[in-house]
């Protein structure tokens, strides 16, 4: 039902020819041509649920916490783990695996004011992305958080990493020059987040970033 729906929203809201849903789902032109120009929709089945996250007051529960969280930043969302956790306090006897299961169906389902018929953003080959990002290691049998710079293709989905003592613009010309290295040569463009280092001063949306020298 959500491909129907969305085959119909791209016909219908977004204009697309049958040919452009074909390649933008990579579904079958029959089935392209079937659902966008079709006017019944076939009903969804509703099968009856069972399990204690149905039957029970569980699953009522654990669908108000992930409303709750889904108006949140995911960084402060329950995870599984603590949502299990939080219901056996409750009474729950059930397992951890059978709380995910239902999670999991539960996002699924709720995707309301998601827009699937979204715009595809092109990546030309050999165009790059940079950023500082965050990795765990172990060091002296501990876990930390290593700094690192990643550098990524998102037309291969290709990356790379380089491990740094900071975020400063030495470890930022620094790790580029590893980078380069280790990619075997220089990208053609490299798209760059508004990083201290590399960005003097941010402006508006429609006008040039003011670049550190």
């Amino acid at each position: 039902m959500s491909e129907i729906n969305c085959i119909k929203f791209l016909r219908n809201n977004k204009g697309l020819s049958i040919s452009e849903i074909q390649r933008t789902l990579t579904i079958n032109w029959r089935t392209a041509k079937k659902y966008a120009d079709e006017d019944q929709i076939p009903k969804q089945k509703s099968p009856q649920r069972k399990g204690m996250m149905y039957e029970e007051k569980w699953g009522e529960i654990v669908s108000a916490w992930l409303f709750e969280d889904s108006k949140l930043r995911k960084k402060s969302r329950r995870t599984k783990k603590k949502i299990f956790h939080y219901l056996v306090e409750l009474g729950f006897k059930g397992s951890y695996r059978t709380v995910c299961y239902f999670i999991s169906e539960w996002e699924n389902s709720h995707v309301e004011g998601k827009d699937k018929g979204f715009e595809r953003l092109e990546h030309p080959p050999s165009d790059a992305q940079v950023d500082f990002g965050v990795m765990e290691a172990v060091q002296d049998g501990e876990l930390v958080d290593i700094h690192t710079l990643v550098m990524s293709f998102p037309y291969s989905n290709a990356g790379f990493a380089v491990p740094l003592p900071s975020q400063n613009q030495e470890c930022f010309l620094h790790s580029l020059k590893q980078l380069f290295h280790q990619i075997g040569g220089v990208p053609r463009r490299i798209r760059v987040d508004n990083l201290t280092p590399a960005v003097k001063k941010t402006r508006p949306i429609d006008e040039e970033a003011e670049l550190t020298e």
